[in-house]
């Protein structure tokens, strides 16, 4: 039966893992996953100023390490760390590979870039606004699916890299492939969509974003294994991660995966289908073992979703710590200060005491803190403007409360998210093979 494993659940995510999945889990296929809506638009900025750039920072630390044992093993890796540049990041992979002395092939998947078709006119999805109003645009791309993907699954290529693909697309594509299922028959591609979903932030189904000391413990959190998924024909999959590894695949770590980021779990949108994941079965088999099944789906969407990267402005934030038995009186002091020489020019002005106020904004009944760290931030439209409020932070050193130490100043650009969505035709997706 097919088996495909889970390397990474975002652009940071740990190597050894994946490394071990492909040496230990006799799998046909490896997926890292290292996009979030803000990435790829971070990932465009960078493209910007060297057009060979604009892929994840770690492609060539994680090829490097995975090639030779993928070649080894004979597991093909499908992955969007291409981001924003997916023929650099397959020149890049194929640079790697002569070095290394290592025959290999590299299918690179573009079409998601959609920057030069989407206009002004286009209305944004969370506020009904026009696309014009959140000028000046960074990005634009759209979430591909697995008719992307087919056609560089039917080169036989080692490794495929893409731009933005709906994350359990990477998933469904090679499922489809392998078992030539009916791209309409949308029962299946629910499935295969929920066996993409449960696997696509890897360590968070075997435990990691599970783990709650006392409520929800696991064991192993350092040496955390990452999951695989065993899939039949008829699309039932196991959920399972290697025995030697940490972490624990259970009914609750599959439930919180399933229940991730899908809003209304009958209508689960993606470009392959509506997947209704509110008719799967769940089943645990055994230890760190548990059977999926029963999720149906609808016919696609006609347009496609695209996140839209833009400049939202320049983050200026400041903070300084107090400690000692006045710590919470001093820290509030020092927001009074602030406050005082900052509202008049900044009226959103953020302010927190954090561990005290900064996520509930109100003390706890009683409590009195030994240490605090005082925090104000702004967004604002200029680095001048921005820079001001670190400024005002770090001068509390001598200007008072006592104490103040640890005082740290920045300035970040802001890029927002917004969506919109686009007609599929309009969509021209290549696929260029390297070998």
């Amino acid at each position: 039966m097919l088996r495909i494993g889970s390397g990474a659940g975002f652009a940071g995510d740990r190597i050894e893992p994946a490394i071990a999945l492909v040496e230990q889990g006799n799998l046909d296929y490896l997926i890292l996953e290292g996009l979030a809506e803000r990435t790829i638009a971070l990932a465009q900025k960078h493209k910007k100023t060297n057009q060979t750039h604009g892929y994840n920072i770690y492609l060539e630390e994680r090829i490097r390490v995975l090639l030779p044992v993928l070649l080894k093993k004979n597991v093909r890796l499908i992955t969007n760390m291409g981001a924003a540049n997916p023929v650099s990041a397959a020149n890049k992979i194929m640079e790697i590979a002569k070095e290394m002395g290592l025959p290999c092939k590299v299918a690179a998947v573009t079409g998601d870039d959609v920057v030069d078709k989407v206009n002004g006119e286009y209305e944004v999805w969370e506020t009904g606004k026009r696309l014009k109003e959140y000028e000046p645009i960074i990005s634009a791309n759209a979430y591909l699916g697995i008719e992307a993907l087919l056609p560089a699954l039917e080169t036989d290529a080692n490794i495929i890299v893409t731009g933005r693909v709906a994350d359990p697309s990477l998933v469904l594509a090679p499922i489809v492939h392998h078992y030539k299922w009916d791209l309409e028959h949308y029962d299946l591609m629910g499935q295969g969509t929920l066996i993409g979903h449960l696997l696509e932030c890897a360590g968070q189904i075997t435990g990691g974003y599970f783990a709650d000391p006392g409520r929800k413990d696991v064991e192993g959190l350092d040496h955390l294994g990452f999951p695989y998924a065993i899939i039949e024909p008829n699309g039932t999959a196991t959920i399972t991660k290697l025995a030697n590894t940490g972490g624990v695949v259970n009914l609750q770590t599959v439930k919180e995966q399933l229940l991730y980021e899908i809003h209304d779990p009958t209508h689960y949108f993606t470009p392959d289908c509506i997947a209704d994941f509110s008719t799967a079965q769940l089943k645990e088999i055994g230890k760190d073992k548990v059977l999926v099944y029963g999720a149906t789906g609808k016919r696609k969407p006609d347009s496609l979703k695209v996140s839209v990267g833009y400049h939202a402005g320049f983050l200026g934030e400041g903070e300084i710590s107090y400690a000692g038995s006045s710590a919470f009186q001093r820290g509030e002091l020092a927001q009074q200060i602030l406050e005082k020489r900052l509202l008049p020019n900044y009226p959103e002005l953020k302010s927190d005491l954090i561990g005290v106020s900064s996520l509930h904004h109100g003390q706890f009944a009683g409590f009195q803190p030994y240490e605090v760290r005082v925090r104000v931030a702004a967004l604002c439209e200029t680095e001048d403007e921005a820079s001001r409020i670190g400024h005002e932070v770090e001068s509390l050193y001598t200007n008072g409360p006592a104490g103040g130490g640890g005082a740290r100043k920045r300035v970040e650009e802001v890029i927002g998210i917004v969506s919109t969505f686009i007609k599929r035709e309009e969509i021209t997706v290549k696929t260029q093979v390297l070998e």
